[in-house]
């Protein structure tokens, strides 16, 4: 069978989710461990991970290859995939890339909103594209097999990490601006080159992703999924449902103000809504990931082609992506 995949959650982690994503039959979750730590504070993360799998380990373990989905598979658990929502992670130092790698880091963002070391948040007036680090920190993401993630980004940045890279990236959470122009969606020019290069689109549940918001129907949802696929191509599109399930308004305030600044700001919410929004009424959690596929199949696709969307495509950029790469050409700025 072919496996079912979430390409980004950040959750209140609990037994009960734990228990939720075996209800769901997820058998793979890349799950975010840091937005604005340093090194040594996502490291405190992973130990704190280290206890949930220690803790319950009939349900979950961290996975770091593609072989583990079929483990998870074979023993009825869920593979946990590390991932960073932001390069504050490695701070100025290129040889935390590797380190972070080997800790089991497998996706990392080169922005969250604003711009970093090396490129553009997608909520920055200027757009500058890769930085100078940005390119070397790159091609070291694609020596070691840590996937390029553009989630966040600026459309310029995001054009430019795709050129740059030498393996396919990832814009694990997000859904076309041509549906519903959020700041945070993605450009019909973006959208094209990530195919092209063999990238992978990860369709996002978060309500201010999607047209109508919370209100948003399932039919409405994999009906977009399906003039995707037919645009972009199948092969390139999977789930990031972006799901931050029981998590308290005071972590989206961590998210979009970390420490850069002293002022609130309200990111995708507004002065009236600052939390998280209420999610729509056919997706509350990972025991909800059967409804997804059975409005795919409602909205026209295949038993094959569903299973390829709920997972099968992320399978296979999970196997392409994860171990080191055999030949790369390094372009270094002169």
């Amino acid at each position: 069978m072919t496996p079912v995949i979430d390409a980004l959650q950040y959750a209140n982690w609990s037994e009960k989710i734990f228990r939720q994503m075996r209800a769901g039959g997820v058998d793979a979750v890349h799950v975010t461990i840091t937005y604005h730590e340093n090194f040594r504070e996502t490291v405190l993360n992973i130990e704190a991970w280290n206890r949930w799998f220690e803790r319950h380990p009939d349900l979950i373990f961290q996975g770091f290859t593609a072989e583990d989905i079929d483990r998870a598979r074979q023993t009825g658990r869920t593979a946990i995939f590390f991932g960073a929502q932001n390069p504050s992670c490695i701070e100025d130092d290129i040889g935390l890339v590797e380190v972070l790698h080997r800790l089991g880091l497998r996706f990392m963002q080169l922005t969250y909103n604003n711009q970093s070391l090396l490129a553009s948040g997608c909520y920055e007036a200027e757009d500058t594209g890769l930085t100078r680090m940005g390119r070397e920190v790159v091609a070291e993401m694609n020596r070691v097999g840590l996937v390029v993630d553009m989630s966040h980004s600026a459309e310029r940045s995001t054009l430019s990490a795709i050129e740059h890279s030498s393996r396919p990236i990832a814009i694990t959470h997000a859904n076309p601006a041509e549906w519903h122009p959020a700041r945070r969606n993605k450009s019909d020019a973006v959208l094209c080159a990530l195919a092209e290069s063999g990238g992978m689109l990860g369709f996002s549940i978060y309500p201010h992703h999607l047209k109508g918001g919370g209100g948003c129907t399932l039919q409405e949802f994999c009906d977009m999924v399906a003039r995707t696929a037919e645009t972009y191509g199948l092969a390139h599109l999977g789930i990031g449902s972006d799901l931050c399930q029981d998590q308290p308004d005071s972590v989206v305030e961590w998210m979009r103000t970390g420490r850069w600044t002293k002022a609130v700001d309200f990111g995708e919410g507004s002065a009236d809504a600052p939390g998280f929004p209420p999610m729509p009424d056919w997706f509350g959690g990972n025991q909800d990931f059967s409804n997804i596929a059975k409005g795919l199949r409602a909205s026209g696709f295949s038993e094959e082609d569903t299973a390829a969307l709920m997972g099968g495509n992320w399978a296979r950029f999970f196997r392409d992506s994860f171990g080191p790469a055999t030949a790369l050409v390094r372009q270094v700025a002169e």
